[in-house]
């Protein structure tokens, strides 16, 4: 049965650049002093206004061409960009798949961007944590989202993504405990729902899945995602019929996501059980081969 990119799916935008200019909000304004020493001529320093911009130009870029950005970044560096430049590279690191050295570089601007503020702080642990998730470290990633919660205890987005860590880690108890804490706090998170949804299968517990994926539906409805994990939950369950039926509208609602394509990968799949080869065989078929 066709699942979409491992255990759990995070819709994780931490280094988009969107996200990056949110990271400009909480990251701590240059002093006075230091725009004061870095005014002058065009070609001196940047000011702190243009580093701002530079930052967000740069995060833009990364995305669609992270070479080119990466090269932004080092002219950066070499008229006087300092942290900020540093982040720019870090950020390019990681949309050209370099996770490990984004992650590191990351964690080692927290103590100059992070000083005396734990929002930003707690941003650049959360983006680095993201990195190292991506690079394969499960561990540090964890690690790197408690040290963010440690500064910004009860953040809904950190509480969500360290529920993820843990489950690549198939913590998914830990997991379920992180995804407790964030409803608690914001209890219109689709998302989460969603992915404690897709915690409580791993662990065989369907009814409490399907709860979490109608709570999900009734904040997000029509969301493939949704209706992909809740027909192989069905599956799972033993209800094939009910299972395909929810990949044909999961199949409908979105065709060319990820999910859609998920789902019309399970149709053909049990489309010989679904034609009347048994009950015992339907339960076997609509087991995933990779839970």
């Amino acid at each position: 049965m066709a699942e979409c990119k491992g255990t759990m799916t995070r819709r994780n935008l931490y280094l988009s650049a969107a996200l990056a200019l949110g990271l400009l909000a909480v990251l701590p304004a240059p002093s006075r002093a230091a725009q004061a020493a870095s005014t002058g001529p065009s070609s001196g320093p940047p000011s702190g206004l243009d580093r701002n911009r530079e930052l967000q130009a740069c995060a833009a870029k990364a995305e669609a061409n992270p070479d080119g950005a990466k090269a932004d970044a080092m002219r950066w560096q070499e008229q006087g960009g300092g942290d900020f430049a540093k982040l720019c590279y870090a950020l390019a690191q990681f949309h050209a798949g370099e996770f490990k050295a984004a992650g590191t570089q990351m964690e080692a601007l927290v103590p100059t961007l992070g000083k005396d503020d734990p929002r930003a702080a707690a941003s650049l642990l959360g983006r680095a944590g993201w990195a190292w998730l991506r690079a394969g470290d499960q561990g540090r990633a964890e690690r790197l989202y408690s040290a963010a919660l440690d500064k910004t205890p009860g953040d809904v987005d950190l509480l969500i993504d360290r529920a993820f860590a843990r489950a690549e880690g198939e913590r998914f108890w830990d997991a379920i405990t992180d995804l407790d804490a964030a409803l608690a706090r914001d209890p219109r998170r689709a998302d989460a729902y969603l992915y404690r949804a897709t915690a409580q299968k791993a662990l065989s517990n369907y009814r409490q899945a399907l709860a979490d994926i109608d709570h999900a539906l009734e904040l997000k409805p029509g969301d493939p995602e949704a209706i992909l994990l809740r027909g192989n939950v069905k599956a799972l369950g033993g209800n094939l019929p009910a299972a395909r039926d929810d990949w044909s509208l999961a199949r409908r609602v979105s065709p060319d996501s990820e999910w859609g394509r998920a789902a019309a990968d399970n149709l053909a799949r049990t489309a010989e059980v679904a034609g009347g080869k048994g009950k015992d065989a339907g339960k076997d078929t609509a087991k995933p081969k990779s839970p």
